[in-house]
């Protein structure tokens, strides 16, 4: 069924927020980690923005009855715990922009699972701007330069990997049971939030220290960064094309490099300049929402 221009408009604004909001998540994030241990961060994170979702679903009187139960925890220990968790454990030993960046290959295994699992055939200029994103991922991670350790590079690759198969389950959902966006995005952050929760009590941490730059942090992260744009996401997930929302999401890593230089001073090396300008390339290629193309 076709989706109406307006409701596409909607879509890619909240893409645009989406991008804003994540970008500079990942500065927060790595900021955090003086003061709490990964997981422990990532479970308060994820619980606390879960309550804030739920309470909004009372307060809008929509249904509190979850979607399918198996696949809403399929996509919340893919898209939720694993990626977060993966992802901010990387930040212990990784820069904050070559982690985002690692972790934001999400979009190119999510176009392959779309296609394998999903039938969503990447169109002629998707493949376009699927092959300029990645020209411009590669220059911007220079994997013939040193990165970090091993290990941080092999968990932020991981995490991509993981969110991308949350997000063609979240696709599988909306396409065959059609949930509330927002009860979904409850329920699936409620699921990733207790497997975080467990997986912090059995991992041993450094003790948390309540400062005001965690406490900021974490609202920031929990009302913002979590409960409003995981479901952001959602429905640009609903509304959009696989491919064009997955290879959209590419704008994250970039904006983050971009508020790394204002905020923390890491001006931009010139191969990442060439990278950004590759990556815009291969999002202008695939963001034809409410042109006339009929792909």
């Amino acid at each position: 069924m076709p989706t109406s221009s307006s409701s596409q408009r909607g879509a890619v604004f909240a893409m645009l927020a989406t991008i804003l909001i994540w970008a500079y998540s990942w500065i927060v994030m790595k900021q955090v980690l003086a003061y709490a241990g990964p997981f422990d961060f990532a479970a308060l994170r994820y619980l606390l923005g879960a309550a804030v979702l739920f309470i909004v679903l009372v307060i809008a009187r929509q249904p509190l009855r979850p979607p399918p139960l198996l696949l809403t925890i399929g996509i919340g220990v893919f898209q939720t715990a694993a990626f977060q968790g993966l992802g901010q454990w990387a930040l212990r030993t990784g820069g904050a922009g070559h982690v985002a960046l690692l972790a934001y290959t999400m979009p190119f295994w999510a176009v392959l699972l779309a296609w394998l699992m999903l039938g969503d055939r990447p169109t002629r200029r998707h493949v376009i701007g699927l092959a300029l994103a990645a020209v411009g991922l590669l220059c911007i991670i220079e994997p013939w330069r040193a990165m970090g350790s091993v290990a941080s590079t092999a968990l932020a690759i991981a995490a991509g990997i993981c969110w991308a198969v949350g997000t063609v389950l979240t696709k599988r959902m909306f396409l065959r049971h059609k949930p509330s966006v927002l009860n979904l995005t409850a329920w699936q952050m409620l699921a990733g939030g207790i497997a975080l929760g467990i997986v912090a009590l059995l991992v041993p941490q450094r003790p948390i220290a309540w400062t005001g730059a965690l406490i900021a942090g974490l609202a920031y992260s929990v009302v913002i960064a979590s409960s409003i744009a995981w479901w952001l996401w959602s429905i640009v997930l609903q509304r959009l094309p696989t491919t064009v929302a997955s290879l959209s999401s590419l704008g994250v890593p970039i904006v983050s490099v971009l508020l790394a230089w204002g905020i923390l001073h890491e001006r931009p090396s010139l191969m990442e300049w060439v990278g950004i300008a590759f990556v815009v390339a291969g999002l202008a290629a695939v963001s034809g929402v409410g042109t006339r193309s009929r792909g």
